[in-house]
């Protein structure tokens, strides 16, 4: 009878252990999600969730507006600055790493950086390093979907920010 009993605990630790892995931790088998409109409103945001954290965890640092085709964010070792950025549509953000450790910018959400519209890249989309880029480094992205666009540090995911691009 104990034997029985044990066999159907671990069979459900098992089922449980699988259902946690394919939800948490194996993102490449589920749909990316369909873009989010953008809207004046914001609405085009991507919800807060785990994976993308409220505005409140780090510093907060007042929304900047580019008016050329290249702006720049810095990535340092407390988090994105600017960690709102507006931009024209076709801008080339470049991601300077000026932190001491590697970074790897990414659409949100983390883990799967699905977010951002355009598939591809090496996770779901367009808008992700693949890799960490080292300090001193920069890594460029050109923002073509008009929209509010998070994104994180894939290496430290509590760093986040985003990208709010306009026609």
């Amino acid at each position: 009878m104990n034997k029985i009993v044990v066999s159907i605990i671990v069979i459900l630790i098992v089922v449980f252990g699988a259902y946690l892995f394919w939800e948490v931790y194996h993102p490449f088998f589920k749909p990316a999600p369909a873009p989010v409109p953008s809207t004046e409103s914001n609405l085009g945001a991507p919800p807060l969730s785990p994976e993308t954290p409220a505005e409140t965890a780090t510093p907060a640092t007042p929304a900047t507006t580019a008016s050329t085709n290249e702006a720049v964010v810095t990535f340092t070792d407390t988090g994105y600055s600017p960690s709102t950025l507006t931009v024209k549509k076709g801008t080339i953000v470049v991601f300077k790493n000026e932190s001491t450790q590697s970074s790897w910018t990414a659409s949100a959400k983390h883990p799967t950086h699905t977010v951002y519209p355009t598939t591809g890249g090496c996770l779901g989309s367009t808008f992700d390093a693949c890799k960490g880029i080292l300090p001193g480094d920069s890594w460029s992205f050109k923002f073509d979907v008009v929209g509010t666009w998070g994104y994180h540090d894939h290496l430290h995911p509590s760093f986040f920010g985003k990208v709010v691009v306009e026609e």
